[in-house]
């Protein structure tokens, strides 16, 4: 089985993003509200990410209880502060706010998530310019491994707004037939031993082992578990599937650092078009 090596792509993807803003530098605010631990493992490397690339990070921390009007108000400086070019919301939010609304105040131009409802409403009549950043990774990875779309049966099992929804969308586009699973599904194995290709987001460690895939079929993994002593893994059973499986994304080094490098990738496309608008306007 060939192991994809998301590190190698992501790296070749930063290549590429380096000769787009030669001495310009594009900033990046994200923007966590509470203190939860995934989240400030995603800003580490995030930052990580800006510095290898020019990109210059600003980093702003609410505090788990405030209210929604307090973050909206937050959210608002920062679309009408000329100097940050994209806007990076970190997930989860706390509960006791209106996901949506948090999400519906950051300035689509900005939205480098690709989660604002004009921008999935572009995804979904075929406008790819700016995509939620895991989905995006995920096309990204089947097509350096040329793996080829159209007509290939593709089951999710993640039906997210963030993830699951927008990838449908994603591969739909390049005429894969799609099926999307969640915890409700009933006979889960009867989906996925159909799949040429199998995504599976549902962070339930060492789910998928070889009685739930077709034989020579490829397997992207975006689950991430922490097991109890501290180990992070994701859904696959990599032991179980090795000799059914064709290629397989491993948790971590596979699907992550592509996020990453889609995340900078929108970064960069949304302060061209910021700049490109700020010269028909004047500003520059």
């Amino acid at each position: 089985m060939h192991r994809i090596n998301g590190r190698t792509i992501a790296r070749e993807i930063e290549e590429k993003l380096k000769g787009q803003i030669h001495n310009e530098t594009p900033c990046l605010a994200t923007l966590k509200i509470g203190d939860d631990a995934s989240s400030k493992i995603y800003r580490k490397v995030i930052e990580q990410a800006c510095k290898r690339l020019g990109i210059k990070p600003i980093q702003i921390d609410l505090p788990i209880n405030i209210e929604e009007k307090a973050a909206i108000k937050k959210i608002r400086e920062l679309n009408d502060d000329e100097t940050i070019h994209g806007i990076l919301i970190h997930h989860p939010i706390p509960s006791h706010l209106n996901q949506q609304n948090i999400i519906q105040t950051i300035n689509p131009l900005k939205d480098v998530d690709g989660l604002h409802p004009l921008n999935l409403g572009s995804l979904l009549l075929g406008n790819e310019f700016l995509t939620p950043c895991t989905p995006a990774a995920v096309i990204k990875i089947l097509g350096y491994e040329n793996i080829f779309l159209q007509g290939k049966e593709v089951v999710i099992i993640n039906h997210s707004p963030i993830i699951g929804k927008p990838l449908a969308i994603m591969l739909l586009n390049r005429n894969a037939t799609v099926t999307i699973c969640h915890v409700h599904t009933q006979n889960l194995k009867k989906h996925t031993t159909k799949a040429d290709i199998l995504i599976t987001g549902t962070g339930v460690a060492g789910l998928i082992t070889k009685e739930y895939i077709k034989k020579g079929s490829t397997i992207i993994d975006i689950g991430i578990s922490q097991l109890p002593d501290g180990t992070i893994c994701g859904d696959i059973n990599f032991s179980s599937i090795l000799s059914k499986a064709k290629a397989a994304t491993p948790v971590p080094g596979g699907v992550g650092p592509v996020t990453v490098a889609s995340l900078m990738e929108n970064c960069i496309k949304t302060y061209k078009r910021l700049k490109k608008k700020g010269k028909k306007e004047g500003k520059e």
